[in-house]
């Protein structure tokens, strides 16, 4: 005869519980993996001026 049970979730909600279910830490940059390459490009020239507009204002 041919098995018919596989899978359970008896038991596991107690046991994820016990240690408390917490959130992977925060990082302080998130990565920016997958996002929109266009968003990228213009992120980094927004980056690049203000860098020259600092370094114009303290002079």
């Amino acid at each position: 005869m041919a098995k018919s049970k596989n899978h359970s979730t008896h038991h596991q909600s107690r046991k994820n519980h016990r240690n408390g279910i917490r959130r992977p830490p925060k990082r302080r940059f998130p990565s920016l993996k997958g996002v929109d390459p266009k968003f990228l490009r213009n992120m980094r020239f927004a980056k690049k001026h203000n860098k020259k507009a600092v370094k114009v204002s303290k002079e």
